[in-house]
């Protein structure tokens, strides 16, 4: 009887530590800075930590790479906003990676500025050859820049390509150090100051370039934790709905303070955003089909632009849309 009964205090003593060690749980969300999306009133609110029934601990990265990395050294759980290009590139060399949403699509808020006065345009683009540009190698930008000068004609062998971030890339823009230069966000936005760009946002739709970001996790640490997973994508869908009612004007400069912007900066970056809903991610166009689809276009044009070694036979097991389902029921 003594026997079992110290039996029964051990369990109840393990039962009574479960709950703290719950609390005790961080996970680490990797996000931009400069990138202002609805999900970061909620992030500034704790409204995720509160929803999951953990902490919280948001990084900010410069590039969707830097993302990549983190996560596979197991310092980033979840990335919030990550590029299509940085995550074929991943995935591609092998790192077990899915998409579980997408996070905004933005066309208008991703491009190359050619310097104002080279006076180049679509019409005499081919100058831009032996040109000095800055690009974040294996990102969006990146990607949009190469099928651009795909397009035009243009031989980029030629120029000299420097990896920058776009924080340096703007910086190094403004100070006339280089000819052309690619980025997204706030940086952008000062690159302009500086020149023009060759495309518009639906131009560039035209050309096949899909301009969005997702959410991506671990597979393996997302089928551990799958409640996880789909809370988090229920509290992002929750606040894009929020934002497009008569909420907008609460959260903005909640967001602002957030993404380390003015509000007047976010209202101009949020114009040129399209969060999709769970209804329309879960469509063809998106994670039925559309996105899967659109990673295979990415990973064999990198191919033979020479960016990366190969690519894989398909990329339908690099989504699960399996927790944006379960999001919807929640």
């Amino acid at each position: 009887m003594k026997k079992t009964s110290s039996i029964i205090s051990a369990l109840l003593a393990i039962f009574l530590i479960l709950p703290y060690q719950a609390r005790a749980e961080t996970i680490t969300v990797a996000y931009f800075m400069e990138w202002p999306t609805p999900n970061q009133y909620a992030q500034a609110k704790k409204i995720y930590d509160k929803e999951l029934g953990v902490d919280i601990k948001w990084v900010a990265f410069d590039a969707g790479t830097a993302m990549s990395a983190a996560m596979a050294s197991g310092d980033v759980q979840i990335a919030f906003s990550q590029g299509i290009p940085p995550f074929v590139i991943a995935t591609s060399a092998g790192q077990d990676l899915q998409i579980v949403d997408v996070a905004v699509s933005y066309a208008e808020n991703d491009n190359c500025v050619v310097r104002e006065n080279l006076e180049i345009d679509q019409d005499n683009v081919k100058e831009l050859q032996g040109k000095q540009v800055g690009v974040p190698i294996g990102t969006a930008a990146h990607y949009g820049f190469l099928k651009q000068m795909q397009h035009f004609g243009v031989d980029t062998s030629t120029m000299k390509i420097v990896d920058m971030a776009p924080a340096d890339g703007a910086a190094a823009f403004a100070a006339g150090n280089l000819d052309m230069v690619c980025g997204w966000g706030g940086a952008l936005r000062r690159m302009k100051q500086h020149g023009n760009v060759l495309m518009s946002g639906a131009e560039k739709e035209k050309l096949g370039i899909q301009v969005f970001d997702a959410t991506t996790v671990s597979r393996q640490w997302a089928q551990e934790n799958p409640q996880l997973v789909e809370k988090f994508l229920k509290v992002t869908a929750d606040m894009n709905k929020k934002f497009n009612g008569p909420d907008k004007e609460k959260m903005l400069p909640v967001i602002a303070k957030a993404s380390g912007m003015s509000i007047k900066a976010v209202k101009q970056t949020l114009q040129g955003f399209h969060f999709p809903t769970i209804q329309q991610q879960l469509s063809s166009k998106w994670l039925g089909g559309g996105t899967q689809q659109f990673l295979k276009q990415v990973a064999d044009f990198f191919v033979q632009q020479g960016t990366i070694p190969k690519a894989r036979k398909n990329y339908n097991d690099a989504v699960d849309a399996s927790y944006l389902q379960a999001a919807e029921k929640l």
